[in-house]
């Protein structure tokens, strides 16, 4: 994927992106991302698009193979201060800095460099958020996390609980329903 300056570094004008256009050597995937394959992830489009948002919540679980319900929109976290995303397919969540890089690792996401929170992280994250999902949508996720325990890395578990927002509450529901 390359984003319009860099399509004009390459060919040298709009003029030129057009004719690769024209030719099906190059597509138009958003409003100015351009790529080589016809079909992107809209999750890759979005991330490449806005470079510093990492993928969260509903994208995440779905992309971390948590759940099959395929997410209506692409949920993006930022820190606090970075600017709104004015997409309405893109949900945007307003992270603290402080907890905003923890966790962040990126993968590649059908043959895409794609910035997502990881397993651990998102399972803090299933928890802070656990009233404003749907019911039978939550418990599929806490299942599926209780089968992956073995396999995630408790330490880092326990480390993000103690560094997020509302700790002792997410700690609490963490021991009632996870561990």
């Amino acid at each position: 994927m390359k984003t319009r300056a860099e399509c004009l570094e390459k060919y040298g004008s709009d003029y030129f992106i057009e004719k690769k256009i024209e030719a099906g050597e190059l597509f138009k995937i958003g409003k100015g991302i351009y790529s080589d394959k016809k079909l992107v992830p809209e999750i890759s489009m979005f991330t490449h698009k806005y470079p510093n948002a990492v993928v969260t919540m509903k994208s995440a679980f779905y992309v971390h193979g948590l759940t099959d319900v395929i997410p209506d929109k692409c949920d993006l976290a930022t820190t606090r201060d970075a600017a709104k995303i004015k997409n309405e397919r893109v949900k945007q969540y307003f992270i603290q800095n402080s907890f905003f890089n923890e966790g962040i690792e990126t993968i590649n996401y059908k043959g895409y460099e794609t910035r997502i929170y990881n397993k651990e992280r998102m399972l803090i994250e299933l928890v802070r958020y656990k009233s404003k999902l749907p019911f039978d949508y939550y418990k599929e996720i806490i299942l599926n996390y209780r089968k992956l325990l073995p396999g995630l890395d408790i330490q880092k578990i326990q480390d993000y609980a103690l560094m997020s927002p509302k700790s002792s509450k997410v700690i609490e529901i963490l021991k009632m329903e996870v561990f």
